[in-house]
């Protein structure tokens, strides 16, 4: 599983507890907006993270 931006953001828009998180990593580090979906990313996505089905149901909508 890779990281796609355009996939995160979506799946950050209609999630509004990963919304909710990614304004708190903006706000705690001092992140631009980039590099704070990445860090969400790897904190909640990947290697069996809490959103990972998620992002995946989401990664079979870009492939097509």
């Amino acid at each position: 599983m890779r990281y796609h931006q355009n996939q995160m953001q979506k799946l950050v828009n209609t999630t509004p507890q990963l919304k909710k998180e990614l304004n708190e990593i903006k706000q705690s580090m001092s992140l631009e907006n980039d590099y704070a979906l990445k860090a969400l990313y790897h904190a909640a996505i990947k290697d069996g993270g809490k959103f990972q089905q998620a992002y995946q149901a989401l990664d079979v909508e870009f492939k097509k």
